[in-house]
């Protein structure tokens, strides 16, 4: 490295967590790449880094206070703006449930910690459930009583990876690149999913399956294990309720299976003679499979697979799905001594929960780190909500769908421009993350916005500052390691082991695995509506982190060329997206190889930008985790 070059963290919601290196090019200009030297980031990172320096300095940000005035906004002083929020959050103290943070991962770092602490000693109303991966995330709890990974360089150990539904590509561009080592060794990938666009290289076998379907592929597979006896007893003792998993697979039959699925008879046993196989086969589980109404379901059904197939607590082996980020720190600083228990809200229905919410009715709603308004299900239900309230306030850098119906905008700072120490949930480092930028105009942190907010209470609310913060995270049982030692080296590995479950020990207290108990079947699509919504993630960005443009601009979906909705359009006319709540102008394009019966959506466009899927995505709960069941929407293309 030159000396003007500088290493740093990415804070972005991607469980790569790259180490980063900011220095400058051949002409000068500001620069983000892969630290070469970091174990995990080996040297390069992705599309959505590269365009950081066109966020920090783009002409749209927000500096200022914003006072909304009307249909217009004006600029106010940051006293201004904290004696407004203090004197509203004091009015409510004695009614605490009237006030609801929304805090969404637009940053991660320790420091985010220190918002819904504020909000926890205040015993405000809090959410619960997850946009993301919530229905996943209880399923590894349920089924293995915790959420553990294999070290995801075990890949490279493997001699087959089964890939229910990632798409390496635009979610995790450094476990792609483990799995084309491995394929480099021997190792065959084989991808389930609805669609593999763009990507042929990257596998040996593609399985087109029936979108939100995988549990009953999974339950095909075990029932073959089971029919020819290659179920090993010793593995059975190391879990609970088989009697009754058992029972519930004998009610199918692989035909049956073969059709809720749509994969034909001949590959799910081609699938089952690779699980059969005595050499490791890890499992890798992308979130999509679990963002339908039964998406817990495919999650359990898939690890009892893996479990079944001998696959789990062995090298090569392992089931990888999200880990929590923040998993290798120690938080329990974050959490308050609560009094009694606080309300709470659905995120997955988050703008019903606010219009039915009665004794009493939200009076505040404080929202950092989100662009709610754009990224839950039913956004127009949700900005209804939002009128409901008096008194809203988001914490942002831009002019986002969520902002434009704030009351009070408060102007944030960025990566590179703010201080803070985060964790991956995919690896285990955790690293230093340096501030190399200063704020522009009167933008601040989230973490001093609270200590500015919290010291103008009455009573005040005594908040950690920021070194304590550090210091109590980094006093993890996983690390060995000093602040100082931290930010002189910049990063340092979690001490974990890297086999998860080895010797199939569990971590129920009981130490046993739990099988799911229930096979649900496929929910029928509304009437009128024939077309599975996949509304899938962007390669240029991370969720709604886009800038906005000046014109409205038509979002594009792609359908398989045999998709039988092409029969009754006319390309050459208006084509419309369609839900029961509304419809969007869209541009239509051909995805070879994705399901008939599908339409590929890429999410993330505003909806002042003539975006915005969610508009048209209903809100309803996951089976498990109260999570966001994106996928189980169905629409229609019409002119």
């Amino acid at each position: 490295m030159s000396p003007t070059s500088h290493i740093t963290a990415c804070t972005m919601d991607c469980p790569d967590a790259c180490s980063l290196i900011v220095d400058q090019d051949d002409q000068g200009k500001p620069r983000l790449r892969g630290n070469p030297l970091h174990p995990f980031t080996a040297g390069f990172t992705c599309a959505k880094i590269r365009k950081h320096f066109d966020r920090l300095n783009s002409p749209q940000r927000i500096l200022h206070p914003l006072l909304r005035d009307g249909n217009s906004w004006r600029r106010i002083s940051w006293d201004e703006a904290l004696d407004r929020c203090a004197a509203a959050i004091d009015t409510l103290r004695g009614e605490p449930a009237a006030i609801l943070p929304i805090q969404g991962d637009g940053a991660k770092g320790i420091l985010k910690k220190v918002t819904p602490l504020f909000f926890d000693l205040l015993q405000s109303s809090r959410t619960r459930g997850s946009l993301c991966d919530a229905a996943g995330y209880l399923a590894c709890i349920h089924d293995f009583g915790s959420r553990d990974n294999h070290d995801a360089h075990d890949l490279l150990n493997a001699q087959t990876i089964v890939n229910w539904g990632k798409d390496l590509t635009r979610t995790s561009i450094h476990m792609a690149a483990i799995v084309r080592r491995a394929r480099k060794h021997g190792a065959r990938h084989i991808l389930i999913s609805p669609g593999a666009e763009n990507n042929r290289d990257g596998f040996d076998h593609f399985i087109r399956i029936r979108p939100g379907t995988d549990r009953f592929l999974a339950a095909a597979i075990i029932l073959l294990l089971l029919d020819h006896g290659r179920i090993d007893a010793a593995v059975l003792q190391r879990t609970k309720n088989w009697t009754s998993f058992e029972k519930l697979l004998q009610k199918q039959t692989p035909a049956d299976l073969c059709a809720a699925c749509e994969v034909p008879l001949a590959q799910v046993e081609e699938l089952y003679r690779v699980y059969a196989q005595p050499a490791p086969i890890a499992t890798i589980i992308g979130t999509g499979l679990q963002r339908y109404r039964y998406g817990g379901e495919n999650v359990r059904f898939i690890n009892a697979l893996a479990l079944l197939s001998n696959n789990i607590g062995i090298t090569g082996g392992g089931s990888y799905y999200h880990l929590h980020s923040l998993r290798n720190l120690e938080v329990s600083w974050a959490r308050a001594n609560r009094k009694k228990p606080r309300r709470t809200f659905k995120m997955a229905a988050i703008g019903a929960e606010i219009l039915n919410a009665a004794d009493p009715p939200v009076k505040l709603i404080w929202i950092s780190g989100s662009n709610i308004v754009n990224q839950a299900p039913d956004s127009r239900q949700i900005i209804r909500a939002f009128q409901s309230v008096p008194f809203k306030v988001v914490v942002d850098a831009f002019m986002t769908d969520t902002a434009r119906h704030a009351d009070l905008i408060l102007p944030a700072t960025l990566m590179l421009e703010q201080e803070d120490i985060i964790a991956s949930y995919l690896h285990d480092y955790v690293q230093y993350v340096c501030k190399l930028a200063p704020a522009p105009g009167e933008a601040k942190s989230d973490f001093r916005i609270m200590h500015l907010l919290a010291q103008r209470l009455k009573p005040p609310i005594d908040l950690p500052d920021k070194t304590t913060c550090f210091e109590k995270s980094l006093n993890s049982v996983f690390l060995d390691t000093s602040l100082d030692e931290l930010r002189r080296c910049h990063t340092v590995r979690a001490q974990r082991p890297p086999v998860a479950y080895e010797g199939l020990q569990f971590d129920h207290p009981d130490g046993l695995y739990r099988f799911p108990i229930k096979l649900h079947t496929e929910p029928k699509a509304a009437e009128n509506f024939n077309l599975r919504l996949l509304s899938l993630a962007r390669r240029d960005a991370i969720h709604s982190q886009i800038l906005p443009v000046a014109d409205p601009v038509k979002p594009t979906v792609w359908v398989a060329p045999d998709c039988p909705a092409l029969a009754t359009l006319d390309r050459n006319r208006e084509i419309y997206l369609v839900s029961p709540l509304g419809r969007l102008a869209v541009n239509l394009e051909l995805m070879a190889g994705l399901y008939p019966q599908a339409v590929v959506y890429r999410r993330g466009d505003w909806i002042q930008s003539g975006g915005g899927i969610n508009q048209l995505i209903q809100a309803r709960p996951t089976d498990i985790g109260n999570g966001a069941p994106y996928y189980e929407q169905y629409v229609r293309l019409e002119n």
